[in-house]
């Protein structure tokens, strides 16, 4: 007798499944963040060395230096900026959708080392003595550009002005300067047509107060990205660029949807191939397949990753792999038909024997992904973590999915004395 119930329940999950991921999975691609080589922008590997001699590099050094690359990130505006460390002294910057690539550049690399220095070079200010986020552009009152800084105590700027203040004609300056090295010395720059500091404004009488002003031959953009550098904060590294590659956003667009293209057609002869061998577990295949590839997305987004055309690739070869879950576990199911069994035995038996060779398939592939990742590079990575989550899927979706929805059909009996449906003729089973 059919079991009805078992029938039901298979079009229920399928139709609960086809519902949510027709609702839901425009939506979870389109919020899936696209690597350079998908929307184009460019990408830098910096060696970082030590600001001071003497410095370490340590996990700390570099997780400072990442988040304040972040920080000057967010003022060329790049929504999804990915910033990762890599080894013991690299970062690697990917911005995607940025056209600009030399301002980009000198915002990530200025040091920003703001100070302020009598005419001896002696240090009076620095960069830690100024609000967060105090520096904007503005003018004087000459309407010509200047940056306008917010100091945390005004009472310490009172001090410095007041030494100043009393010092002889000439050496009552208060030299501004960014990314003063060791060496520089004021009077040497002064003598030079452009001299390395940025002003060197004259002090006469005690200024208690919390605002300076920098001025120089600024236009407005330039007072503008000088603020935005001070803002952003000065590094705790030197940053040495070692690697640069760029992809204009028509390549990345037109490799996208080559990739996509591609993707598709792949994924339909897989489907063709499922029907034409296996029917009727053809299209159980063809189901958990579509749940595994929505469920990849959906995990994908979940982590926040990147996806670039090397995770496409590793997506595709992850169906590769759910197929072959599939295909293990069907020619298992029609060995067993061909000797004689009944159609409920044999899905029994031939899912028991396919498991151990689908686990240590994905086990091994597992493994490359590992030692992929555990080795590789930014792009490299990300192909090995992409596989590796869609092996996991893979093997949820073909495994125990495939076998929940087969196993309806086979319990409810409907499907007895059918071999032809699982891809067997009558003539190759050797006990009927």
């Amino acid at each position: 007798m059919v079991k009805k119930g078992r029938i039901f329940a298979f079009f229920l999950i399928v139709g609960l499944l086809a519902g949510l991921i027709g609702s839901t999975v425009i939506g979870t691609a389109k919020e899936i963040k696209l690597g350079l080589d998908l929307q184009g922008g460019f990408e830098i590997l910096y060696q970082v060395h030590p600001a001071e001699e003497g410095d370490v590099i340590d996990d700390d050094v570099l997780s400072a230096t990442v988040s304040a690359l972040n920080q000057r990130v967010n003022v060329i505006g790049v929504s999804e900026p990915n910033i990762s460390i890599e080894g013991e002294d690299r970062i690697r910057v990917q911005l995607a959708g940025v056209e600009d690539q030399q301002t980009a550049r000198e915002l990530l690399s200025t040091e920003a080392q703001l100070s302020f220095r009598d005419v001896n070079d002696e240090l009076m200010l620095d960069g830690a003595d100024l609000e967060e986020g105090g520096a904007s552009p503005s003018f004087d009152e000459n309407n010509n550009p200047i940056v306008t800084l917010t100091l945390k105590d005004a009472s310490l700027f009172a001090d410095v002005t007041r030494e100043l203040s009393q010092r002889p004609e000439g050496e009552n300056l208060l030299v501004i300067w960014l990314d003063y090295e060791e060496g520089d010395s004021f009077q040497e720059e002064l003598m030079k047509e452009e001299p390395k500091f940025m002003s060197a404004p004259r002090v006469g009488q005690t200024l208690n107060t919390r605002n300076v002003m920098i001025e120089g031959s600024f236009t407005l953009e330039e007072t503008r990205f000088l603020a935005e550098i001070l803002n952003a904060g000065s590094l705790p590294v030197q940053l040495e660029e070692m690697y640069s590659n760029s992809v204009g956003a028509a390549l990345g667009e037109e490799a996208m949807e080559k990739t996509i293209f591609a993707g598709f057609i792949g994924i339909a002869l897989i489907f063709a191939y499922m029907l034409f061998y296996y029917r009727f577990m053809g299209i159980i295949a063809i189901i958990s397949l579509s749940a595994y590839i929505f469920l990849v997305l959906l995990v994908f987004n979940w982590m926040n990753a990147v996806l670039t055309l090397p995770g496409i690739a590793a997506l595709i070869l992850g169906v590769g792999m759910a197929v072959d879950a599939n295909i293990i576990t069907y020619e298992r199911i029609k060995e067993e038909i061909r000797t004689g069994k009944s159609i409920m035995s044999a899905f029994r038996a031939g899912s028991r024997r396919s498991l151990s060779t689908i686990l240590d398939a994905n086990i091994t592939t597992i493994l490359a992904a590992s030692v992929l990742f555990y080795y590789g590079t930014s792009s490299v990575q990300g192909f090995a973590v992409m596989l590796i989550v869609s092996i996991l899927t893979s093997f949820i979706t073909s495994v125990y999915g495939s076998r929940l929805l087969l196993g309806l059909w086979v319990n409810s009996r409907i499907l007895n004395k059918k071999p032809r449906l699982f891809g067997v003729k009558e003539d190759e089973i050797s006990e009927l």
